[in-house]
């Protein structure tokens, strides 16, 4: 994690990292100012919540109540050297927790990340570099050493290699990367999470059997998802970016919609608009994006290529981002390794989805196959030791498919996680699926996944597919779990070089009479393709396009960035319009824009139901105010603290709407219930001297949300290395 560092007055330091501030001082006694903790202050402190937060995890997965247990820690100073100290940690339990859990919470204190640290011995390594904003040596533990060469199946170079390769090639783009959390729970399965330190919502997560598969896993999807814009998917990309020569990539076009906002003649082709517009129903306006928002330059297209005969054919952006996210995107060494990839990461998706949504019972690979990989049975008894049945499955459907499945169940609360992974290699394919179960998980987060149902309905519903999509908790049918299984178990091989498997999987697609769409991207130093398959690899329903596309914030971004300046004539029409629009009222603002503001702030957690109680507020429509506080209320899993300032609102209206009741005659004891700070500010909002309580001001140049600006910043780096390229 990168922390920068602020010199205030006198001895006060700031350090920002993430959407966080901490600033430190030193005691009067040292000639600081004593207004906030030391540095090592904070450092004592961080040892000891760490124990407390390892407390609560493993108390939270057994439904133990934390509320009378309490922890303390003391550090023992040596009179003789004061860098040798002793952590006295002590954990005082109540009388109804067992011994086993005794035991537990004991052993869960000694998982604590600070004091493995502290134990390990850090190394630190001091140096002055010209520019820190430049410096983009990647911050990454695992480093090749010149004569290691590492070939696993799959990969055209040797791990060592690639990891040097794409390291280099996000050094060059400016960007810091860094490892925020490494797992390794299970023998050969390990998994990492890395992140652009400047921007840290720029993010992946890499698996493999070793650590350094793992590595080049999450670096690999990092240019991936870079080269293909996912990290920027329904974000707003500022002015300056709007109104640049290209806004996505230098080859883009530009459609105007025709006559009554008609689908312009040059987007998609025939076999495309029959599968997403076969009523009529989308428009032009339905595909502007919501990355630039200029509804006067069209529709921007991005060219792909139709494998069948090579003709090109323009996807609107908006189309590719409300659809798809992220299925169908690869990078590699090689293109063709790149394709192999892209290609198993959509049969994976699209045979779960089947499996899923047919309740499908798989066959189960017999224990003579599995004992031909010796380091993936290992892992797997690794898990069934810690007391988690796993079901190893063969979900090709009959040889159909490279694809397999590893399920996870959990007896501790019912729940199951059933994991796919695909490969032309029936070992890879498995090793694939066992370390996805895991990626980024602890054993504590096996908790979380949910239990399986014989309700047919929760399971085809298209969300519990999304959810699958995005990190495998959807919700599974019993009928899965069948010991009569659906389909004969086929010990399948689609494996050769990537050039061939490649083929294989086109073949596979072309014989489904699947039209394949693709694009490829080299700007950035590593073959990275994009492929679509329409009817088959979209995450989110056609629909969607109509009904919930992501350039609904086009319609009330710039309204909202620029509440503060609103007249009242036009606070009243946002509110009619957000009011008639029939969006769900607990979409956060976040969602409904692209703008990313800060999680910690009002901003940050406001919903579309409290922006509306907030106009109703400052325009003094008391009534209808009070019917959306009681709906926040009802429904609201805000923090504490804004539930009881809401509260206090309700009270306050309630007393204004009632003629009988006068504000004086409780506010005092108002303000020994909820403080007198708030009270001012509560009564304040309700009589109209105060507008957007918490909402500090902005406007569409994003001034204060540093959030938004270091993402865009992210993707400047992005923009201006693909202009540089496009111009030689």
């Amino acid at each position: 994690m990168e922390i920068n560092v602020n010199f205030l007055d006198n001895l006060r330091l700031e350090a920002k990292f993430d959407d966080f501030t901490v600033v430190t001082d030193q005691p009067i006694r040292y000639k600081g100012d004593g207004s906030a903790p030391s540095p090592f202050d904070y450092f004592l402190a961080s040892s000891a919540l760490c124990a407390a937060y390892f407390v609560r995890v493993y108390c939270k997965a057994r439904d133990i109540p934390t509320e009378n247990i309490r922890l303390s820690q003391n550090n023992i100073v040596d009179p003789e050297n004061r860098y040798n100290q002793i952590f006295k940690i002590q954990v005082e339990l109540p009388e109804d927790i067992s011994e086993k859990d005794r035991q537990g919470i004991l052993r869960s204190i000694d998982r604590c990340t600070v004091k493995k640290v502290v134990q390990t011995g850090p190394t630190f390594e001091i140096e002055q570099v010209e520019n820190l904003a430049e410096d983009a040596q990647a911050l990454l533990m695992v480093k090749p050493e010149d004569d290691s060469r590492t070939y696993i199946e799959g990969k055209d170079l040797p791990l060592e290699q690639t990891i040097a390769n794409m390291t280099a090639i996000l050094a060059d783009l400016g960007m810091k990367i860094e490892i925020a959390s490494w797992r390794n729970i299970v023998p050969h399965v390990w998994s990492l999470h890395i992140r652009d330190a400047a921007s840290p919502m720029c993010f992946t997560n890499g698996k493999g059997a070793t650590k350094e598969s793992a590595l080049c896993s999450a670096l690999g999807e990092f240019i991936e998802r870079l080269s293909c814009n996912f990290f920027y998917n329904d974000q707003f990309f500022g002015e300056e970016i709007a109104n640049s020569d290209f806004v996505h990539y230098p080859d883009e076009k530009w459609f105007q919609p025709g006559p009554d906002d008609e689908l312009p003649a040059g987007i998609l082709d025939d076999y495309c608009l029959a599968l997403y517009n076969p009523d009529g129903e989308v428009h032009g306006s339905h595909l502007i994006d919501t990355n630039s928002g200029r509804t006067d330059r069209g529709i921007v297209s991005l060219p792909f290529v139709r494998r069948s005969d090579g003709e090109v054919v323009y996807f609107p952006s908006n189309l590719i981002e409300n659809l798809f996210l992220s299925n169908g995107m690869s990078a590699g060494n090689t293109l063709a390794e790149a394709q192999v990839q892209c290609l198993s990461e959509i049969f994976e998706r699209a045979v779960k989805k089947q499996i899923i949504e047919e309740e499908l019972a798989l066959p189960d690979v017999p224990q003579s196959v599995l004992e031909k990989y010796p380091h993936i049975l290992e892992g797997i008894n690794a898990l069934e030791a810690q007391g988690f049945p796993i079901l190893v499955k063969d979900a090709s459907l009959g040889g159909q498919f490279p694809v397999m499945c590893v399920t996870l169940m959990n007896p501790r609360n019912g729940g199951v996680f059933a994991s796919f992974g695909a490969h032309p290699s029936f070992e890879v394919a498995l090793e694939r699926s066992l370390t996805e179960l895991l990626q980024g998980r602890s054993f504590e987060n096996l908790n979380d996944v949910p239990p399986p149902t014989f309700n047919t309905q929760a399971v085809t519903e298209p969300n519990n597919f999304v959810e699958h999509f995005i990190d495998s908790t959807g919700i599974v049918s019993w009928r899965f779990f069948s010991a009569k299984s659906d389909l004969a178990f086929v010990e399948w091989d689609f494996s050769g070089t990537n050039e061939e498997e490649a083929g294989r999987l086109f073949g596979i697609l072309e014989a489904m009479g699947k039209e394949v769409y693709v694009a490829v991207h080299e700007d950035l130093g590593a073959p990275v393709c994009r492929i679509l398959v329409p009817g088959y690899s979209e995450v989110y329903p056609v629909e969607d396009l109509v009904w919930d596309n992501t350039n609904m914030a086009l319609d009330y971004r710039e309204d909202i960035l620029n509440l503060h300046s609103l007249s009242d004539d036009q606070l009243a029409d946002l509110a009619e319009r957000l009011e008639a629009s029939q969006l769900d009222n607990y979409m956060t603002i976040i969602s409904l824009t692209g703008i990313e503001f800060d999680e910690n702030t009002v901003w940050g957690q406001l919903t579309i139901l409290e922006l509306k109680l907030l106009i109703c507020l400052a325009l003094q429509w008391h009534e209808e105010a009070s019917e959306f506080v009681d709906m926040f209320l009802q429904f609201n899993d805000n923090t504490v603290e804004r539930n009881l300032f809401y509260r206090a609102v309700n009270a306050v209206l309630e007393i204004t709407l009632d003629d009988d009741l006068e504000l004086d005659d409780y506010l005092a004891n108002l303000k020994r219930m909820y403080g007198d700070q708030t009270m001012d500010d509560v009564v304040g909002l309700v009589q109209g001297s105060v507008r957007f309580h918490g909402l500090t001001p902005t406007n569409r140049q994003l001034e204060g949300l540093e959030k938004h600006q270091r993402l865009i910043e992210s993707y400047k780096k992005l923009h201006a290395a693909r202009a540089a390229k496009a111009s030689v």
